[in-house]
């Protein structure tokens, strides 16, 4: 009898002869477990630890998995009443909280060094009937990435990723600790910050940063340095460059090893963009991102004779990142803390301009040197951004600079000083943003904008009915 995978024929060729290859290894490497996960609307890992034992029904059938994990904030609250029939959820397949099939997918599969005889992978997720989840946020960058395969080109990226690496003193356990959200651990210092790629300081962050390499490595993630950057206790790690959704696949595997194994060695990564710690730097996430052609292996992005500059298709893609970078920030930006690391000066963008190689602007054109290496480096995003969102922003409004012939403005020279439109200075004014974008609609789908929206404004609701210490301060003692 057929199963639900071979029936519906949601693997490729390549993903049906992988499946072979993971049972192999499952039974060389004596695996106990295997967790399979998949991203939510946040990029947050959810998903089932299933015994080895059960993993082959799972390849054949799939695992179901509630749907109103696809209905969560930040706070891990359901923000929709499912139960109740016509409650304004929008999307009557997730109406009861029934179930969907998480489809793993056998080219994901790793053994986690961290925790012997635990196998992983990530899914896609699907309906009962076949049918792709509207929320799958994977789906949508593989969408985004078949669209660029038709006109010909191959989307390649590169990572950089600030994040803060701190010391565990409090993990916040105790019985009043807990909440949605719960109270976030107390943490202290492992660089005082400020010795921007000081070889001194890097030596005193060396041996957790080092078991954190390991760990990259062994995970076959394409680490290619790390850093001390900034701000107190603030690192940097930047990746080799990957193709397609590849990429966006490694950024969720590094956070996820980055947070557990910092907190099994006594430590507390954070991808928060600003934390609440003093003299804290907002941390970025720096994509590189060009465009292969798929007839030549060329990069697109570079001149035909040599000559220094971006190509007729780097300069559309350019123009088309920057025309949908507004309606695009809340994939590049999705917390409300993001926006406070828009300001001037600050090594994050404020407005909608790009440069040829300073890092104040938001599109940074690195197209001088050799013709490989011709690539727009984007700096609005923060690295808690859901990576398959992020990615496939990039990919739609490149595209749609390409397809409409679009010409960029001209290069500006002082980026926090250029006459150009600001960015949102808020997710409330992004949400509008992406809500009126018939380009992002049209990308992504109405039923996925409007689930996404939805999600969002929750969390801002929420937000601005909670009573903050800044407003405390500012008013208790004044009135």
């Amino acid at each position: 009898m057929t199963g639900f995978i071979e029936g519906h024929g949601l693997w490729n060729e390549d993903q049906a002869r992988l499946v072979r290859e993971v049972e192999r290894r499952i039974a060389a490497d004596d695996v106990a477990t295997v967790r399979l996960c998949f991203a939510d609307m946040h990029g947050i890992l959810r998903g089932k630890t299933l015994l080895a034992a059960s993993l082959p029904g799972a390849l054949e059938d799939g695992c179901a998995i509630t749907s109103t994990l696809l209905l969560k904030d930040t706070s891990h609250r359901t923000v929709a009443p499912v139960f109740a029939a016509g409650a304004g959820i929008g999307n009557a397949d997730l109406q009861g909280g029934g179930d969907v099939i998480m489809v793993p997918d056998p080219a994901t599969f790793r053994m986690l060094p961290w925790a012997p005889g635990t196998g992983w992978m990530l899914c896609d997720l699907f309906h009962n009937d076949g049918r792709p989840v509207v929320a799958s946020t994977r789906r949508l960058a593989r969408d985004a990435v078949a669209r660029l395969a038709r006109r010909g080109f191959e989307y390649v990226s590169g990572l950089e990723v600030e994040f803060y690496l701190t010391r565990l003193d409090d993990p916040a356990l105790a019985l009043q600790d807990a909440g949605q959200p719960a109270r976030p651990p107390q943490v202290s210092l492992l660089h005082q910050g400020y010795n921007y790629l000081t070889e001194q300081r890097y030596d005193q962050v060396e041996p957790i940063l080092e078991i954190l390499r390991r760990n990259c490595l062994s995970l076959g993630l394409p680490l290619h340095s790390m850093e001390v950057e900034f701000g107190p206790s603030q690192c940097e790690f930047v990746f080799r460059t990957g193709t397609g959704i590849g990429p966006a696949d490694d950024m969720l595997l590094f956070r996820s090893m980055a947070k557990q194994v910092a907190r099994r060695h006594g430590h507390h990564v954070s991808f928060m963009c600003r934390p609440q710690l003093p003299e804290a730097m907002a941390s970025g996430w720096h994509l590189h991102q060009s465009l292969r052609d798929l007839r030549t292996g060329a990069n697109a992005f570079a001149p035909d004779d040599g000559a220094a500059g971006l190509s007729e298709v780097g300069r559309q893609f350019l123009a088309g990142l920057l025309a949908g970078a507004a309606a695009a920030t809340p994939f590049s930006t999705p917390t409300i803390n993001g926006y406070k690391r828009y300001r001037p000066n600050s090594l994050a963008p404020d407005r909608l301009a790009w440069a040829q190689d300073n890092r104040g602007a938001l599109l940074r054109v690195l197209a001088q040197g050799a013709p490989k290496l011709r690539r727009i480096e984007n700096r609005v995003g923060e690295p808690a951004a859901n990576p398959y969102l992020y990615l496939a922003s990039q990919m739609v409004t490149g595209l749609a600079g390409i397809e409409a012939g679009m010409k960029p403005p001209a290069a500006v020279d002082s980026p926090y000083a250029a006459e150009a439109e600001s960015l949102p200075r808020s997710l409330e004014v992004a949400l509008d943003l992406l809500d009126g974008s018939a380009l992002l609609r049209g990308a992504f789908g109405n039923d996925f904008v409007d689930h996404f929206l939805m999600i969002k404004r929750a969390e801002v609701a929420r937000c601005n009915q909670t009573v903050t210490d800044w407003e405390h301060r500012e008013y208790f003692d004044l009135f």
